[in-house]
This record gives structure tokens, C-alpha cells and sequence, in this order.
């Protein structure tokens, strides 16, 4: 009797406990699923900064290394979010990355983190900087749910290893052993290497680089500078002369001078060569470009960018960034103009020094000009015109914050610092912003990343 009776009272007890059971697995699968956020990208982007900072590279190298992990991990959300739509096809010689294989088990956001790591280790000199850094993120990564992480973690290899391929045939393997900058020091129109460290002309081959959206490195070749000429009522030698007069006039206010606040915050040389005695070492800062990719963090800080839109914005910037390179270093070694500090300290002044040091390459047109005319107009097109912001890009570096109303803005004193730096004449920089803004607004319009059919935030 006690049996019979306490037996529905036991069955309703197990069923209890397996309901009970069930929802305990169920919270604790939702609780271990791997959360990656926009900062988690950030961070992805600011370490492989960092390392770029201590490696010194390049302006146009560090151009290359932040466009091709951040196209990985576009591809990888793209697969995902039918609002985006692949680049496959659409950037030269990028065919559609594999599938995956585990489609129960993979977090696409994870693998596009993964992806975006493993490129920019491969990318770097400094591996071991970003392995502590991709090691740490593993093991916790790992310790909230082994199946999905591993998962996750084999496609974003395998996506990674797909665009290392397609990577290796931009020729900038072959540009390694093309020969040096030959100096021609019987012109008097020819660049020649600029005090105090006197270094050679840096990436005279960057041409040939493989563009990833404009059909050449010449598409965008922008009108020669003025004829070169040392007669005074040449246009040429009065551009040269302004660079002179503004440098006085503005050094003179001292620590008042609004325009050597602006030369200073978008100064952006890798590798600032200071000599005290017989002692010559190096400050190192972020390039240019590095310079618009915290611009682009900021944007997608500020509109609180999901996780795929805010790689949407670094990916369609360095783009940009990239090609803009590709073209702007085609026009300085064909002109080969030679720079304002050799030409005043030879004819005008001796003593004069620039604001900025002078950086190792030909002087038409401003890549700082070209750069920031093209990462402009992809940022506009993401986030919207007279998008105001705050730019502390450069507080790292003990520079105050500027205020901003757009980036068109931003981008016309990054273009004027340089005059005010002493670095460039008027023509580079105002024939180099055009530069950037014609090919800025070719890539917009020939790059397709959002779904015109969806709701997506464009």
C-alpha cells in the first residue's frame, strides 16, 4: 500500500529533478557561450598598433598590415550577417573564403577575433608581443566552453591561412629585394636625403604593391607640381619661400602657436631620429595611418558600433588607407621633388630647421595629404557627414585633444599641418587632399560591403 502510494509521488520527484537538471544545463550552456565585443576588437587592433609603434614600420607597410586582418575578419561576420556582403570578387585577386566545417559548434564572432590575430602575428617582427597577447585570450577563451572555442578557433586558422595566400601575391615579397633608392645629386630638382640621420629614400617600389580596390597605382596620378625653379617670380620658388615664411612667423609665437600644435599632432613619424652629443637614438610614434584607425575607433565608440559594424568601419578605412599608399608613393618617386629643408638651408637660410623632422622619401605629393583625404571620405560614408568628435589619438604621446565637427575636417588640418610643419609646399598638400578624396570616393563607390535589401546600419 505505502509502495503504491509513494510511487507517483517518486516519479513526480524525477521528473522535478530532470526539469530542474535540463535548465541548470540549459542556463550553464548560455552562461559558457563566448561573448566577443567590440572592445574585444579594439583591443585586437590597438595591440597590433603597439607592436607596429616598437617594430617601427613604415607608413606604407603599416598601411598593408592593418588592411589584411581586418578584410579576415569582415569575410568571417560577412558569412553570418546577411546584411554585408563579401568582398570576394570585389578586391583584386580575393576569392570566397572556405566554409565551415563545424556550423553547430562555431561563434563566427570568435573566429573572425581569431583570424584577425593570427594575420597580424604573421604580419609583425615582433611575434612573441602579440602571442603573450593571443596565449592569454586562448586560455580564457578555452575555459568557458572547450567545444566552441576549438571550433571557432580551426575556422579562424583556416580563414586566416585562405587570406596569407591570397596576401603573398601582392609582390610585396618581391619589393624586399628590389634595389635602393638611387639618389641623382646632379639635379637640382631631385629629393635628397634630409638631416640629421640622412636615411635613404624608404619604399621606392611601393608601387608595384598589388592595389586591393583602384585598378592601378597610377589611376589617381595627380597633375606634376610647379616646375621647379630658383628664379624668384616662379611659382615654385615662391611656394618654397612661403614654406619659409610661415615657419618664422609661426615658431615666433612660441608656445602660443596655434599652427605648431596642429604640426605636432599629426607629426605621425614612425622614427624621429634625435642626436644629443655623439648619442643618436630614436622616438618612436604611430604612422598616419594608425592615426585614422583611432579616428575610426572613436566613430564606433561613440555610436556604440556593434561588433560587426565596427569591423565594417576598420575594414572599408584601412582599405582606403591602403590604396591610398599604393598611389601616393607611385607619384613621389616619379616626381621626386626634392624637399624644403635642403632648398632653404642651401639658398636661403643655413640655420633653419623645420618644425617637423623631415621624413626619408620624395616630397610631392603629402602623404599625410593623400591618407587622410581617402580615410575621410570612407569614414563619412560609414558614419555620416559633420560627425563631431574628440580625437585623443595622440594623448599617448603627450599631445592635448583636438576637437573635430567632421572628418573632412580633420582631414584638411592633417593636409595644412604639414605646411606649418615645414615638411611640404602648398601644392602637395593641396593637390594631395584631392588626390585622397577622388580615390576615397572610387572606392565607395565601386566597394559593395553593405546589403542594399537589408536593414543595416550603412
Amino acid at each position: 500500500m505505502n509502495s503504491s502510494v509513494n510511487r507517483p509521488i517518486m516519479r513526480e520527484r524525477f521528473f522535478l529533478a530532470l526539469l530542474t537538471l535540463l535548465m541548470l544545463t540549459a542556463c550553464q550552456k548560455n552562461a559558457e557561450r563566448i561573448l566577443i565585443t567590440p572592445e574585444d576588437y579594439h583591443s585586437s587592433v590597438d595591440k597590433v598598433t603597439e607592436v607596429m609603434i616598437h617594430d617601427i614600420f613604415s607608413p606604407p607597410v603599416a598601411s598593408r598590415i592593418y588592411a589584411y586582418p581586418n578584410i579576415a575578419a569582415y569575410e568571417i561576420l560577412a558569412k553570418k550577417n546577411d546584411s554585408y556582403t563579401s568582398l570576394a570578387n570585389q578586391l583584386h585577386g580575393l576569392n570566397n573564403i572556405p566554409l565551415a566545417k563545424d556550423t553547430v559548434n562555431i561563434n563566427y564572432e570568435l573566429a573572425a577575433l581569431v583570424a584577425h590575430i593570427d594575420l597580424n602575428k604573421r604580419l609583425i617582427f615582433s611575434e612573441d608581443r602579440i602571442e603573450v597577447f593571443r596565449d592569454s585570450l586562448y586560455s580564457i577563451w578555452e575555459s568557458q566552453n572547450k567545444k566552441e572555442f576549438n571550433a571557432s578557433k580551426d575556422y579562424g586558422l583556416q580563414v586566416a591561412e585562405h587570406i596569407a595566400t591570397w596576401m603573398d601575391k601582392d609582390n610585396y615579397k618581391q619589393t624586399r629585394t628590389m634595389p635602393k633608392f638611387s639618389v641623382n645629386s646632379e639635379d637640382p630638382s631631385r629629393w635628397q636625403p634630409t638631416p640629421p640621420a640622412y636615411m635613404s629614400g624608404i619604399e621606392p617600389h611601393w608601387n608595384k604593391i598589388r592595389p586591393f580596390v583602384i585598378d592601378s597605382a597610377s589611376q589617381f596620378k595627380p597633375v606634376p607640381p610647379p616646375p621647379f625653379s630658383m628664379e624668384k617670380e616662379s611659382d615654385f620658388y615662391k611656394e618654397l619661400r612661403e614654406v619659409y615664411d610661415i615657419s618664422n612667423e609661426i615658431t615666433a609665437k612660441g608656445d602660443t602657436s596655434e599652427e605648431v600644435a596642429i604640426a605636432q599632432f599629426w607629426d605621425c613619424n614612425p622614427y624621429v631620429s634625435v642626436t644629443r652629443g655623439h648619442l643618436m637614438f630614436a622616438t618612436k610614434k604611430i604612422t598616419p595611418g594608425a592615426h585614422w584607425i583611432g579616428i575610426t575607433k572613436i566613430a564606433s565608440r561613440k555610436t556604440e558600433a556593434s561588433l560587426v559594424q565596427t569591423v565594417h568601419a576598420y575594414t572599408k578605412t584601412s582599405i582606403a588607407i591602403a590604396d591610398a599608399f599604393i598611389s601616393c608613393w607611385d607619384e613621389k618617386y616619379r616626381s621626386n621633388l626634392i624637399r624644403p629643408e635642403t632648398l632653404i638651408n642651401e639658398h636661403i637660410d643655413d640655420s633653419w630647421e623645420p618644425v617637423l623632422q623631415t621624413p626619408p622619401f620624395p616630397e610631392y605629393s603629402s602623404g599625410h595629404s593623400v591618407v587622410s583625404g581617402a580615410a575621410a571620405k570612407a569614414l563619412t560614408s560609414i558614419f555620416g557627414d559633420n560627425f563631431a568628435f574628440d580625437d585623443d589619438t595622440e594623448v599617448a604621446f603627450g599631445l592635448p585633444v583636438r576637437s573635430f565637427n567632421s572628418f573632412n575636417e580633420a582631414a584638411d588640418e592633417a593636409a595644412i599641418s604639414r605646411m606649418y610643419g615645414g615638411i611640404h609646399y602648398r601644392a602637395a598638400v593641396e593637390i594631395g587632399i584631392g588626390q585622397g578624396r577622388n580615390l576615397g570616393d572610387f572606392i565607395i563607390k565601386k566597394l559593395q560591403m553593405i546589403n542594399e535589401k537589408s536593414s543595416a546600419v550603412n
